[in-house]
C-alpha cells in the first residue's frame, strides 16, 4: 500500500467553485500532459448552505454615528445594520460582540477595549472621514480587524471649508456680523488684511492640503508648503515649493494646518515654533486640534505673535463653555464643520459603505489603513496573483509532516519588472496567511498576517528572479520553499531538501505548475490529490474510475513526469472532499507510490 496522509477530520472548507477547463492553458514543457473533464452542474456552497437553513447569509453592521441615507441603503442591500447613536463605551463593549463591523465618526473612541470584548468577530472598523486617531490601530491590527476609511469624499469640503476661513479670518467677517447684529456699526474696528501677494505655508500637503493651495493660488497668493512624504514634482505642478518645517513657519503671512493627528505631529505648534513665525502671522486649521497646543496659541495671540486664528477643530470637542481659546476675540472658530456639505456627507456615506461591504466580501481595500498600502491600480493588477500567492501558503503548510515546526520561509518571485516597479507586500501578507491558517486557531487576514507569523516565530525571506522580457505581466511565477522540515509527500521536496511548490496565472486563473521537481498543471480550486506513481498505462482511468464509483467528481487532471516509464507526479482535482476509505483505495493501487490529499 502506497505511504498516505488521510485527514482523520474530513470536512467541507467552502472552496471557490473552480473556472471552467475551457479556460485552462498547458504548460509548454512536453512532459507534462493534461486532460479536461467536463464538470456536472451543482449550487454553490453558499446556495446549499442556506437552502439547509445552516447558516444567516447576513452580516451585522453596527453603525455608532450618523451616516447619510445613501450608505445606509448600500449597507443594508447587504446586512443587518443596528444605527446606535450615542453609545457609552460600556454599550459598546457590550453591542460589539454581536457584530461583524463598526461604523463611526470622529466622536467614537475604538479603543483596545472595544476589539477585546469584540470576541473576535469584529472584523472591519469603517472610519466615515480621514483621521483615524480615534482608533487604536495597534489593537485593531492585533486582533485581525481591517480599518479603513473615506479619504477621498470630504477632501474638496475640507478644503472649501478651510478656504472660507482664510477669508473670514482675514476679513475679520464673523467679528463683524457678531456687532452689526448687537448694534454696532464698527466699519473702523474691523479693517482687514489682503490676500494677494501674501505667502500662505500649508503644513501637510496630501489630498486636503494640495487642493488648499491650488485654491489659495487662485486667489493670487505665494504658496510654499512643508510635507516630509510628499513629492516634490507634484508640488512643482501645482506651483508649490516644498520647503523645511522652519522654513514654512518662520516666512509664512498665513499657515494652514491639514496633517493628521500622530505622536510626530502633536502639538507641533507649540511656544518654541510660535516664537520663530512672523508677528502678526494668521493660523488656520481645519485638520485636527491636538496638532496646536491651545495654551500656548493663546499666549500668541495674547502677545500679537499671532493676530488672529480661525480653527474649526479642538483637542477636546465640544470644547468646554469658558475655553478661552474659543472665547477670544481675535479667534474665529466653527463645531467641525470641515466635511459638512450635503455632497460631502453623501459622498463619505458612499464611500465608506463600500469599503465596509468589500472588506466584508473579503475584496482588496484600497483605503485600509491597517493593511498593506497598495494603490488601487496595483490591487488590481495583483489580484489573481493575490490568490496563487494565497493557495501556494496553504498548500506547501499541508505538505509538512506532524511534528515538523514551520521557521524558515523563502519566497521567490520571478519577474521582467525591475524591484521597484514590483511591490511584493500584498502577496507576502497573503502566501503568511495561507501557510498560518490551516495550522491554527487564529484566523488571520491582510492585517495581522506579519503580527502573527512573528509571533509564532516564522522567518518570512524574499528572492527575487528578473527575467528578460516584456515587464507588461507584473509576475512570472511564485515560488515558496519551506526548509529544515519533513514533508508528508516526499516528492515535494527539492533536490535541496526543502519543500518547493511554484505557482503561476494563466489565462487569469491561478495554477500550480511545480511541486518539488516535478512540473504540473493544476487549477488551484476545489481540493486537490497528489499521486506518485510509476509512469505505465491505465493510472488515470484506475483513479478516475475509483472516484467516479463514490461519486467524486474530477474537475481535471494533470501528469508531470521525469520521463516516459519513470515516476510521475499525478494532481487531481476534485469538486467534493473524498472519504477516508476512498482514498485509501487509491493508495492500494499497485504503481501509486505514495498520495495526499490537500485542502484549497
Amino acid at each position: 500500500m502506497a505511504a498516505s496522509t488521510v485527514p482523520s477530520n474530513l470536512h467541507l472548507l467552502c472552496p471557490s467553485p473552480p473556472s471552467s477547463l475551457s479556460r485552462l492553458l498547458l504548460l509548454p514543457p512536453s512532459s507534462v500532459k493534461t486532460i479536461r473533464i467536463p464538470r456536472r452542474a451543482r449550487l454553490s456552497v453558499v446556495a446549499q448552505a442556506a437552502a439547509a437553513g445552516g447558516m444567516d447569509a447576513k452580516p451585522t453592521v453596527l453603525v455608532a454615528e450618523k451616516l447619510g441615507a445613501a450608505g445606509l441603503a448600500l449597507l443594508k442591500e447587504f446586512a443587518n445594520v443596528d444605527c446606535s447613536y450615542n453609545l457609552s463605551q460600556e454599550e459598546l463593549c457590550t453591542k460589539i460582540s454581536l457584530c461583524d463591523a463598526l461604523i463611526v465618526r470622529s466622536g467614537t473612541k475604538v479603543v483596545r477595549e472595544v476589539f477585546e470584548s469584540s470576541g473576535g468577530r469584529l472584523r472591519v472598523v469603517g472610519r466615515a472621514g480621514v483621521g483615524i486617531d480615534n482608533v487604536d490601530l495597534a489593537a485593531a491590527t492585533e486582533h485581525g480587524c481591517l480599518v479603513v476609511n473615506a479619504p477621498t469624499a470630504n477632501t474638496v469640503a475640507a478644503a472649501e471649508h478651510g478656504i472660507a476661513l482664510l477669508a473670514a479670518m482675514a476679513r475679520n467677517v464673523a467679528q463683524a456680523d457678531a456687532a452689526l447684529k448687537a448694534g454696532k456699526w464698527q466699519r473702523n474696528k474691523y479693517v482687514g488684511v489682503s490676500l494677494v501677494g501674501k505667502t500662505l505655508a500649508v503644513l501637510g500637503f496630501g489630498k486636503v492640503g494640495s487642493e488648499v493651495a491650488r485654491r489659495a493660488k487662485g486667489l493670487g497668493m505665494h504658496v510654499i508648503a512643508h510635507d516630509p512624504y510628499a513629492s516634490a514634482d507634484r508640488a512643482r505642478a501645482i506651483g508649490v515649493e516644498l520647503v523645511t518645517f522652519e522654513e514654512a513657519i518662520s516666512t509664512a503671512d498665513f499657515i494652514s494646518l491639514h496633517m493628521p493627528l500622530t505622536p510626530t505631529t502633536s502639538k507641533i505648534l507649540n511656544d518654541e515654533a510660535f516664537a520663530k513665525m512672523k508677528k502678526g502671522v494668521r493660523i488656520v486649521n481645519v485638520a485636527r486640534g491636538g496638532v496646536i497646543d491651545e495654551e500656548a496659541l493663546v499666549r500668541a495671540l495674547d502677545s500679537g505673535i499671532v493676530a488672529q486664528a480661525a480653527l474649526d477643530v479642538f483637542s477636546e470637542e465640544p470644547p468646554a463653555a469658558d475655553n478661552k481659546l474659543v472665547l477670544h476675540e481675535n479667534v474665529t472658530v466653527t463645531p467641525h464643520l470641515g466635511a459638512s456639505t450635503m455632497e460631502a456627507q453623501e459622498g463619505v456615506a458612499i464611500e465608506i459603505a463600500e469599503a465596509v461591504v468589500g472588506a466584508l466580501k473579503g475584496e482588496l481595500a484600497a483605503t485600509a489603513v491597517n493593511a498593506p498600502m497598495v494603490p488601487a491600480e496595483v490591487l488590481s493588477e495583483l489580484a489573481p496573483f493575490v490568490v496563487v500567492a494565497e493557495k501556494l501558503g496553504r498548500l506547501a503548510v499541508q505538505l509538512v509532516a506532524g511534528g515538523s515546526g514551520v521557521k524558515s520561509v523563502k519566497v521567490t518571485y520571478a519577474s521582467s519588472r525591475s524591484p521597484d516597479d514590483l511591490d511584493t507586500r500584498l502577496l507576502r501578507a497573503m502566501i503568511t496567511k495561507g501557510l498560518i491558517e490551516p495550522i491554527s486557531s487564529v484566523f488571520v487576514n491582510l492585517v495581522n498576517a506579519d503580527f502573527t507569523a512573528k509571533q509564532r516565530g516564522i522567518r518570512i525571506t524574499e528572492e527575487r528572479i528578473f527575467l528578460d522580457g516584456s515587464p507588461e505581466n507584473p509576475l512570472e511565477f511564485i515560488q515558496v520553499q519551506i526548509a529544515n522540515v519533513e514533508s508528508k509527500f516526499a516528492s515535494a521536496m527539492s533536490e535541496t531538501g526543502e519543500i518547493r511548490v511554484e505557482g503561476r496565472v494563466k489565462d487569469g486563473i491561478p495554477h500550480l505548475t511545480k511541486v518539488g521537481s516535478f512540473q504540473v498543471d493544476v487549477s488551484l480550486e476545489g481540493s486537490l490529490i497528489l499521486c506518485r506513481q510509476v509512469d505505465q498505462p491505465g493510472m488515470i482511468g484506475t483513479v478516475g474510475s475509483i472516484l467516479g464509483e463514490q461519486n467524486v467528481n474530477v474537475s481535471f487532471m494533470s501528469v508531470g513526469r521525469i520521463a516516459p516509464r519513470k515516476h510521475a507526479v499525478m494532481a487531481i482535482g476534485v469538486d467534493e472532499e473524498p472519504t477516508k476509505e476512498t482514498l485509501l483505495k487509491i493508495g492500494d493501487i499497485p504503481a501509486i507510490e505514495e498520495f495526499v490529499f490537500l485542502k484549497l
